[in-house]
């Protein structure tokens, strides 16, 4: 097979050899504008970036191309090819892509990355993203056929799209080969010609980890020095959920700030997450250079004051708390140095192209067992995440209690065969009620569910009890998704619950490792279990139904337990919301629209009105509040 001989160094100008064929690292100092592409064909440096991808502009929507040239000015400087010319393609360059999930943001960046290329086209593009995203980049790039190849390291299969000389020696009849020659085929194809390299942060992380501390781990692809290749050779990297490595800690963020990328594109509708410096660790990944324009006071409030509790947290239905803070000022601040490198779009998009959206809160009364067990549960600050584990799985049903670890106390005071004995009853737990009754409604009324929960157990357990009432199967009427199924298991997953004719009704589904990145309009109904104290992890997963290609209108529900901690952590998220909208609020109100006149709030949920009239469901039912938030849902 053919092999790398020698490999970029540090800095541009360094030359590559595969095979005899040298090419050059990121040499974008001439535009190429006449490369014989009858698309654009032009003869001499004149017009704007729209010209190297004729057609497009008029596909694209609003937000989109805003977002389209905001990107080039902050990578290239401009948007006029003249003045391109004398670009430097060392000097740095990064930006945010904050669109709210589910507008478009993965077809801009596959429009920028055209353009970009035909304007440097040896700039070797990098993508990285979740293993099972790029495989909904991969078909992206299919649905859109731009005519640059795309090649997912991550995927062990070739595409097909590899360059003739990366897989010469290869017998093209069998599909089954070595996973290092299908990278290097991959990498060798990246190099050869104009295309993008695909990688998840997983692989990106291990092939960058340091020799030195790894020297047994095997990071030679054949003649290939995987690691110097990935952190030296790209000329363009683009973070999907760029919010991913924001922990300094992480070895993932440690490897990315070894990056010698100058040109960086992060996207992520929920740039963010916790708190404030977790936000400055990923502007600082972005643009390198911005430590250095923060001044030591708010460099000091995001560090120590980004995120400050409070004993008192109203969730009540505008969610944002009105009262003032002093260190909003400070978010001001930081707010106007982050402004020229953020583009932010709230997702108004979705209101007035989608049916709509209702999101609700549902408060439920436990019976008397399941509430008797979440009073004997004990607050310990040694077992915090113990406690918080207690409580949700509990709240959903109470023989879930029997998944944690107890204590001898708690072990002796419960009657365990009981408990085994009603697993399968889901009228004994009070979300698993709700759950069973609105599953059967929403089969009535051919609406599919998908629902959240941050735990395996609660899913394992509505299946089964799905199975024990309605003979529903998995892989058939039930599907699941959990974080440790292959990329390959869970796109076919999603391909069968968004096809119109699948059998399936329900899809069962991790919040954290499903939340991100990924379509699953074919649900129409989305049930969020259980309370995560990250408020954008819930936004993430509503719009894996609310989103671009969504045919109804989107029904969602936020359960929690009466009296429990549920009430206070749902509280916490709205103070969160809080910060995040004065951080990413809109430059421009009409870039988002009118919230407060949004009518999704006045659609009908037959669904739920049912419930709440029936007469053996009616008494489960403490609360139902329509969300009226003062920024996107999602």
């Amino acid at each position: 097979m053919t092999q790398m001989d020698r490999f970029p160094g540090e800095g541009s100008g360094k030359k590559a050899s595969f095979d005899g064929v040298n090419v050059s690292h990121v040499d974008g100092s001439q535009l190429n504008v006449s490369d014989n592409d009858s698309e654009t064909n032009f003869s001499r440096n004149e017009g704007t970036v729209w010209d190297l991808i004729p057609g497009v502009k008029q596909k694209l929507y609003p937000h989109q191309i805003e977002g389209f040239e905001f990107i080039w000015k902050n990578l290239a400087g401009h948007t006029e090819l003249q003045k391109l010319k004398n670009a430097d393609p060392c000097s740095e360059g990064g930006c945010i892509i904050s669109h709210a999930p589910g507008t478009g943001k993965t077809r801009l960046t596959i429009v920028f990355l055209k353009a970009y290329l035909k304007a440097f086209p040896k700039c070797l593009p990098i993508i990285v993203a979740p293993a099972s995203i790029l495989l909904t980049w991969e078909d992206e790039f299919k649905k859109w056929d731009i005519g640059v190849p795309f090649h997912n390291l991550s995927n062990p299969e070739l595409s097909g799209k590899e360059h003739p000389d990366a897989v010469g020696t290869f017998d093209m009849c069998n599909t089954q080969h070595n996973v290092h020659e299908t990278r290097m085929a991959k990498l060798i194809s990246w190099f050869q010609e104009a295309s993008i390299l695909g990688i998840s942060y997983n692989l990106f992380g291990k092939k960058c980890q340091d020799k030195k501390k790894h020297e047994n781990v095997n990071e030679r692809e054949g003649n290939c020095d995987m690691r110097k290749v990935l952190l030296n050779s790209p000329g363009l990297l683009v973070l999907d959920e760029g919010h991913t490595p924001r922990n300094q800690r992480s070895h993932i963020w440690k490897v990315f700030s070894k990056l010698q990328t100058q040109k960086r594109i992060i996207l992520s509708g929920t740039p963010f997450q916790n708190n404030f410096w977790e936000l400055y660790s990923t502007l600082s990944l972005v643009k390198p250079s911005f430590p250095n324009t923060i001044p030591p006071e708010l460099k000091s409030f995001c560090q120590n004051q980004g995120y400050k509790s409070s004993k008192k947290w109203n969730w009540e239905p505008m969610l944002l708390n009105k009262t003032r803070d002093p260190s909003d000022d400070q978010i001001k601040k930081f707010k106007l140095l982050m402004d020229p490198f953020v583009h932010v779009h709230k997702g108004a998009i979705l209101e007035s192209k989608l049916p709509g959206l209702r999101d609700c809160l549902v408060t439920l009364k436990a019976g008397s067992l399941q509430n008797e067990i979440l009073k004997s549960i004990k607050r310990s600050q040694n077992t915090i995440f113990n406690f918080e584990r207690k409580v949700a799985l509990t709240s959903v049903h109470p023989s879930l209690f029997l998944e944690c670890a107890l204590s001898e106390e708690e072990k002796s005071a419960l009657d365990k065969d009981h408990l085994e004995k009603i697993r399968l009853n889901p009228h004994e737990g009070v979300k698993t009620k709700f759950l069973f009754e609105f599953v059967r409604l929403c089969d009535a009324f051919h609406e599919k569910v998908l629902v959240f929960s941050q735990f395996r157990a609660p899913l394992q357990l509505i299946k089964d009890q799905l199975n024990s009432a309605f003979k529903w199967s998995e892989g058939k009427e039930v599907l699941v998704m959990s974080g440790e199924d292959p990329p390959k298991v869970k796109q076919s997953v999603i391909h069968s619950f968004n096809d119109e004719n699948c059998q399936a009704k329900v899809l069962l589904a991790s919040t954290k490792a499903c939340s991100e990145g990924i379509s699953l309009v074919g649900a129409s109904r989305v049930v969020l279990l259980d309370v995560v104290w990250n408020p954008s992890v819930e936004r993430q997963a509503i719009s894996r139904a609310y989103r671009i290609g969504q045919k109804k209108v989107v029904y969602t529900y936020h359960l929690l337990a009466e009296g429990t901690t549920e009430e206070e952590k749902y509280g916490k998220q709205a103070e969160k919301d809080r910060l995040s909208e004065l951080v990413f609020s809109a430059k421009n109100a009409a870039n988002n629209g009118d919230k407060s006149k949004s009518s999704a709030v006045n659609f009908e949920d037959r669904v739920l009105d049912e419930m709440t009239k029936h007469e053996k469901l009616k008494g489960i039912f403490v609360k139902c509040v329509v969300l009226r938030k003062e920024r996107d849902v999602v």
